[in-house]
């Protein structure tokens, strides 16, 4: 698997001819590396949603319109359907969507959710990615929990975190969380895209460290191979 980081929380994860995004705030994210068309011109076959919050719910209609599933919760499944999205699929925490490409099956997350224009967008989730022998689990917009744990022992490869504190878990906590997930490599995400999100990535890189995990900070347009 390739994971490529976008900037913020947007990703994108290939393996072989299949691709597909995750949270895909691209228009009006000062951090992304590539302009909305050259996203869109990748085609992937699916967009990933943890929640509906404008910085991660993004362009997911842009790639729709191009032919691309978007999966998530039922109500944001629902949106994106009433918008026009008409394949969209709303799943739930514990489910699991199988695809060509793999699988995603949704977790809980602490955090809120809602549409930019105010429409009640569910509960917010983490994923499990599951494409060409990797399992990745991104953790959306969340605080450390304790069912964490329950995540960790599915065997993960790499578990995608957020560290900008603020909205979500700082560096320390998501370092912390990392005892309860146990994966081999862990990636930081939303830090650093708007001044409330202050953590610092090289403080989460350290502490993962000692905690005995590979972390890899991922420049904008960067890739990275499991």
């Amino acid at each position: 698997m390739n994971i490529t980081f976008w900037g913020h929380s947007a990703f994108l994860f290939e393996h072989g001819e299949h691709r597909v995004v995750v949270d895909p705030f691209i228009s009006g994210n000062p951090t992304a590396p590539l302009t909305l068309e050259d996203a869109l011109a990748l085609q992937p076959s699916a967009v990933l949603i943890s929640h509906a919050h404008g910085d991660h719910w993004g362009d997911a209609l842009a790639f729709a319109e191009r032919g691309a599933t978007i999966i998530a919760t039922a109500e944001i499944g629902g949106y994106a359907q009433a918008h026009g999205a008409s394949s969209a699929i709303g799943a739930n925490i514990g489910g699991t969507v199988r695809q060509t490409w793999g699988s995603v099956t949704f977790t809980p997350a602490w955090h809120s959710s809602s549409f930019p224009d105010g429409t009640y967008g569910g509960m917010p989730t983490g994923l499990i990615i599951e494409m060409g022998g990797v399992r990745a689990y991104f953790a959306g917009d969340t605080s450390h929990f304790s069912d964490m744990r329950l995540i960790g022992d599915r065997g993960l490869d790499v578990a995608v975190l957020p560290i900008g504190d603020h909205f979500t878990m700082g560096p320390e906590e998501a370092a912390r969380a990392l005892a309860d997930l146990r994966p081999r490599v862990a990636i930081p995400m939303h830090y650093g895209t708007f001044p409330p999100l202050t953590g610092d990535p090289q403080v989460f890189a350290r502490l993962a460290g000692e905690a005995g995990v590979e972390a890899r900070v991922l420049s904008p347009g960067e890739r990275t191979t499991l």
